[in-house]
């Protein structure tokens, strides 16, 4: 990595989340060509360095003490993409609404959904992002990975990948996502356009979008709705220091202005315990906690 001004000791890491919650990471580094990030695994794996990949940092919550290691961001090349007909060819740093939008305004249907949905390529596919009927397994016609162990890259098709709901068999891997493959089709932009706009729409009267949050705190479980669980067990408006329930939507965690990791991850704790106590329903986290998983 000649340039130094990708390579950021001691980097605060707040305000590159939308929770805006957490302390510095030991080295930030963004890699712009699959060179670079190639490079920057080889330092990682001979240093045993602790490694984490950051997107748009819309579905992370990062601890209070900061981060070890390496935080990876993909820019450039990684964050690019490339429009073939009917397919589409993004990096896995490449944000994924504005390729939802920008493709749609072309009429080219079927990534519509992510319109709204606030975070990468990379990140949306290994987690399965979906919203409004539609998720990422449905477009998706093959991704290419790094193992950083040895740098191994690899492409893999969508029964590879294994689509489950907001889960993949990459969730909780190390693969790092450079690249997807999106198979589109030919489709009305005004019909698109629509459609695009009815969905910011609802995510605007549903969603707590002015204040700082990382999306959906827990999965729906079979059946039902995580926000109607909690909502049921009364835990709307529940507050730990600055984190608070959402009283607009109850699967939503608010941070009102100094929320710490550790009052977030104390309230969705007790929201938990309160829906399987009321319930007998275990809600499991969809936010990506960085370090120790408090929920097992």
């Amino acid at each position: 990595m000649r340039d130094p001004d990708r390579v950021r000791p001691q980097e605060p890491m707040a305000p590159r989340t939308t929770f805006r919650i957490g302390g510095p990471a030991e080295f930030l580094v963004e890699v712009h060509t699959m060179a670079e990030l190639l490079g920057v695994l080889e330092v990682v794996g001979k240093y045993g360095l602790p490694l984490h990949i950051l997107g748009n940092g819309s579905n992370v919550l990062v601890p209070d003490e900061g981060v070890p290691g390496v935080v990876l961001v993909l820019e450039g090349d990684l964050a690019d993409r490339r429009i073939e007909g009917t397919r589409v060819v993004a990096g896995g740093g490449c944000n994924l609404a504005r390729l939802a939008v920008e493709v749609s305004r072309m009429g080219l249907g079927g990534l519509h959904f992510a319109c709204a949905i606030p975070g990468t390529v990379g990140a949306g596919l290994v987690i399965n992002a979906g919203a409004h009927g539609g998720e990422m397994s449905q477009v998706v016609a093959e991704a290419e990975v790094v193992w950083p162990e040895d740098g191994r890259v690899q492409r893999l098709r969508p029964e590879e990948i294994g689509f489950g709901y907001r889960t993949s068999r990459l969730l909780g891997t190390s693969a790092i996502v450079t690249e997807v493959v999106f198979d589109l089709y030919p489709a009305d932009r005004d019909e698109l356009a629509a459609r695009m706009k009815e969905l910011l729409e609802r995510r605007r009267a549903t969603q707590p979008l002015g204040l700082p949050n990382a999306g959906s705190i827990f999965k729906n479980p079979p059946g039902d709705y995580a926000g109607r669980l909690i909502e049921a067990a009364g835990c709307k408006g529940w507050r730990v220091g600055d984190a608070q329930v959402s009283e607009k939507h109850a699967n939503f965690i608010v941070n009102l202005g100094r929320a710490t990791a550790r009052d977030v991850i104390t309230l969705a704790l007790k929201v938990r315990d309160a829906v399987e106590s009321r319930f007998g329903v275990r809600l499991e986290p969809e936010v990506r906690i960085w370090g120790p998983n408090p929920f097992r």
